[in-house]
């Protein structure tokens, strides 16, 4: 049985998993800030880069400038997401050096 992870709206995965390190199957917690993203590659093994755009303000030239940031999330394999998903990613302890997210939800 999946378990609440305390964010409103986000409901579990159809599927089920036995992955540890699953926020709805596994004992990960989910805790700090959520973003919204698109999957950029999913060429890592329980891995994906989420990548998501932002403006910035720069005083000197009074111009906005895009900027963009990716980061690596751990991707259970109770969620199906392919390259160009939507997706909702939560902050979580470090899985790994680099990863620090977790995917919660495929956004339509």
């Amino acid at each position: 049985m999946a378990r609440d992870i305390g964010i409103q709206g986000i409901k579990p995965p159809k599927d089920k998993c036995t992955d540890k390190k699953c926020p709805f199957h596994g004992n990960l917690k989910v805790r700090g800030r959520t973003f919204q993203g698109t999957v950029a590659s999913t060429k890592m093994n329980k891995s994906a880069v989420i990548t998501w755009s932002r403006v910035v303000k720069i005083p000197k030239y009074e111009r906005y400038m895009r900027k963009k940031t990716r980061v690596t999330a751990h991707v259970s394999p109770c969620m199906q997401i392919k390259e160009g998903d939507k997706v909702l990613i939560g902050e979580t302890r470090p899985i790994s050096k680099t990863k620090k997210f977790v995917v919660l939800q495929k956004q339509e």
